[in-house]
């Protein structure tokens, strides 16, 4: 098993521990900002909805070589999409599905396509490999996140 199928099954564990604790909140829970200029929970998930989409697009281009992506301006994508008005049993839904998704399509990329090259916005050069890694991580740090809200 290469390191991305060893990610995408440590992913797929992390939905599934994740999905019933974000459930216990209300959608008037979920709506509320810990504290001025810092999302609230349904912006958290909605940024790691709009992190999957273009991580994916990122996993799937950089198998066919060496990529050079843009970034995103996360805080634009957040208040562009209103994630705070947004139903939040349709955020989790979404946001599961979608990284389901991406779970699969990480366990499909081939050994040798994890050491392509990957330049992401202002980032440094790195591998896919390295990219895979550190999404789950970046996942788990805003998971962490959304429990400490409590």
């Amino acid at each position: 098993m290469n390191l991305a199928e060893q990610t995408a099954r440590g992913l797929e564990q992390t939905i599934a521990a994740a999905v019933p604790r974000l459930q216990q909140f209300t959608g008037e829970e979920a709506a509320i900002a810990p504290a001025p200029g810092k999302w609230c929970k349904k912006e958290i998930l909605g940024h790691l909805i709009d992190s999957a989409l273009n991580n994916h697009v990122r996993f799937i281009r950089a198998q066919q070589g060496p990529l050079e992506a843009p970034g995103y301006d996360q805080d634009f994508w957040v208040q562009a999409q209103q994630y705070r008005e947004a139903g939040w049993d349709t955020l989790i839904h979404t946001w599961a599905a979608i990284n389901r998704n991406l779970a699969r399509a990480m366990a499909l990329i081939p050994a040798e396509a994890l050491q392509q090259t990957c330049k992401i916005g202002n980032n440094a050069p790195a591998t896919l490999e390295y990219w895979v890694q550190d999404y789950l991580a970046h996942l788990q740090h805003h998971l962490r996140q959304l429990q400490a809200h409590d």
